[in-house]
């Protein structure tokens, strides 16, 4: 007897909606057997992780500035990956809008600018990021590079490249050596939207990204056109849809709002540039788009759920003493269970008996 895999003959739309449920379900079981292992209360880990964080005002807006940078960049993302282009670095384009938008901040600080501050630095960090992704993107249609490595590569350019400001030519000459720039003036900064909060104006931005990611998929022929060149590439050639300049098109969105996520986290929960402005939102993000099925309100959903797994594992880390790295656990185990449900979506399970051969002797 054998367990194999077995092509259907169509895909389940049954198990594409389920698909995240179970990678969910099997991820907390696993996550159960961790704890114990830890030598943790299970229950009271997984209240911690999930519950707790929303019981009270103060974490769950924590939880929409988390899930304010992770939406943004699982959208551009999602393009890519319906257009069946395989963008991995957006890690690098959230960093590089950021240095973009902090030069701005940082080249008027103190001289009393105006009000065109911030939008210029969200303007400036969406076109850097933009540019950066053009990189992976123009290598893979010109040379028939990688994307996947060459956009990978590119996130440790990026993050050295931000070390290498904050540490050398950026440094606040008053900040006692600590590698940051100085912080912000107010116009170089996102506003608030509750007084004494964090939640910021960041948030209605990527609720306004998420609908236009709606509007672009279900209602225009561009978006039309991602969906097919994705899935049906053949169909999409004879359809005379070019596919090299859709590789160009989607990384180029990707990148500009992986960079305008990232200006919008430095001048917004951070107010000011520094190493580590990112737990690897970039990275979390291609979870949360696949976990949100490449859907827009999908991706919204999963980003306020992983967004929910950060702040929860700040708060058992001080609460139990569970080590922050658990998080980082956890959302890989997701990500395994997430791509190894998908694939049950083409191919299912079936039992295979073998004939059995008898030899029979002669008598």
């Amino acid at each position: 007897m054998q367990l194999v895999l077995e092509k259907r003959a169509e895909r389940s739309n049954t198990i594409a909606l389920v698909s995240p449920l179970i990678a969910i379900g099997l991820t907390i079981v696993t996550m159960t057997i961790l704890f114990a292992i830890l030598g943790k209360n299970p229950f009271l880990a997984l209240h911690a992780y999930f519950i707790a964080p929303l019981s009270d005002s103060y974490s769950l807006q924590e939880i929409a500035v988390k899930a304010t940078p992770l939406v943004m960049i699982a959208i551009g993302l999602s393009l890519c990956y319906l257009a069946n282009a395989w963008n991995i670095g957006a890690e690098g384009q959230f960093l590089i809008g950021a240095v973009a938008g902090s030069w701005i901040a940082v080249k008027t600080q103190g001289t009393d600018a105006g009000a065109w501050v911030l939008p210029a630095m969200l303007v400036l960090a969406a076109a850097a990021g933009a540019l950066y992704a053009l990189i992976p993107a123009i290598c893979k249609v010109k040379f028939g590079a990688s994307e996947i490595l060459t956009s990978l590569m590119l996130v440790y350019v990026a993050d050295l490249f931000l070390d290498y400001l904050v540490r050398g030519p950026w440094r606040d000459p008053n900040g006692f050596n600590f590698p940051t720039t100085a912080e912000f003036d107010p116009v170089a900064t996102v506003p608030l939207l509750i007084e004494g909060g964090r939640l910021h104006l960041g948030s209605v931005i990527a609720l306004l990204v998420v609908a236009a990611a709606a509007v672009l998929l279900g209602r225009t022929i561009k978006g039309f056109e991602i969906r097919v060149v994705g899935a049906a590439p053949r169909a999409a050639r004879f359809g005379g849809f070019n596919a090299n300049q859709l590789i160009i098109l989607t990384f180029a969105v990707s990148g500009a709002l992986a960079g305008l996520a990232g200006i919008i986290e430095v001048a917004g929960p951070v107010g000011h540039l520094q190493p580590g402005i990112s737990p690897g939102y970039g990275f979390t993000a291609i979870i949360v788009a696949f976990l949100g099925r490449l859907n827009p309100i999908g991706i919204l959903i999963a980003g306020l759920f992983l967004a929910l797994t950060f702040i929860g594992g700040e708060q058992a880390q001080i609460a139990m003493k569970i080590p922050l790295d658990v998080t980082k656990v956890f959302q890989g185990i997701l990500l395994f269970y997430v791509l190894a449900c998908d694939s049950l979506i083409l191919y299912r399970f079936k039992l295979v008996f073998p004939n059995r051969q008898v030899a029979r002797g002669a008598g």
